[in-house]
């Protein structure tokens, strides 16, 4: 029996993310599942959406007007806010998709994960820390292009890729990489890279793509820390200055 695949809700706060983006966002999620349900939030009267319009019709995007009640106020946040948790208790869902660069959102993504759904984030690299790193996993729209290939899907932007140099200056990715190798050892000291990304994953939300690598194993040979590998189809990490021997 084929599995059925995974239902999705994507919420979007058009007033803190670029339309631009729209195709790929939607690729992405196509790998995970099925976003049966899309949604964009905000002040549709207002001229500075008008570049949304033209493509809610395209990717089959249901516009929820909210109106800005209070100068200052963020109505759109707390709508969107309340439409997503009226969505945890009513829908058979096993995600939410939610676009923003607004850090409002992060309780809602640790209530959600609460749940057991997984929570696939979007932002521009200006998105406040906290709510990236609640998130499943979180992609900053800078680092995929526009342009989608049906064989490659969204490809990685070369403009934000980063020398072994910068990677090796990122003392919290080092801890991270080096964590997830270590505790992953088999006995020469190699570390299965299938292992290693189940184990960054279940930490915290990372993606290669946003140090500009479109795999991790490409990140790992950005850094000459590492010695990489590769058997047959499986690919092996570990530390290359440490001693291995007995």
């Amino acid at each position: 029996m084929q599995q059925s695949e995974s239902k999705i809700a994507l919420l979007i706060d058009a007033d803190n993310a670029p339309a631009s983006k729209i195709e790929a966002i939607v690729s992405e999620i196509a790998k995970y599942g099925v976003a049966n349900i899309r949604r964009a939030y905000g002040n549709w009267k207002s001229p500075n959406l008008k570049v949304w319009e033209e493509c809610l019709h395209e990717y089959a995007i249901r516009p929820i007007q909210q109106f800005d009640y209070s100068k200052g106020k963020n109505a759109t946040d707390a709508a969107m806010i309340i439409d997503a948790m009226d969505l945890l208790y009513t829908q058979e869902l096993d995600a939410f998709a939610l676009v923003s660069s607004d850090c409002d959102f992060t309780p809602l993504v640790m209530r959600i994960l609460t749940n057991g759904l997984k929570v696939y984030g979007f932002g521009e690299s200006k998105t406040p820390a906290p709510f990236v790193y609640a998130c499943s996993t979180f992609l900053y729209l800078e680092t995929i292009d526009q342009e989608i290939n049906s064989d490659q899907g969204s490809k990685v932007s070369t403009k934000t890729k980063k020398t072994g140099k910068d990677l090796k200056q990122d003392t919290k990715l080092m801890n991270l990489l080096r964590g997830a190798v270590s505790s992953t050892l088999d006995d020469d000291g190699w570390s299965n890279l299938a292992e290693i990304g189940g184990r960054i994953a279940n930490k915290t939300s990372f993606d290669p793509r946003n140090y500009g690598y479109a795999k991790l194993s490409g990140l790992f040979e950005a850094i000459d820390l590492f010695e990489v590998q590769r058997r047959n189809k499986t690919v092996y990490v570990r530390n290359r200055y440490k001693n291995y021997t007995n």
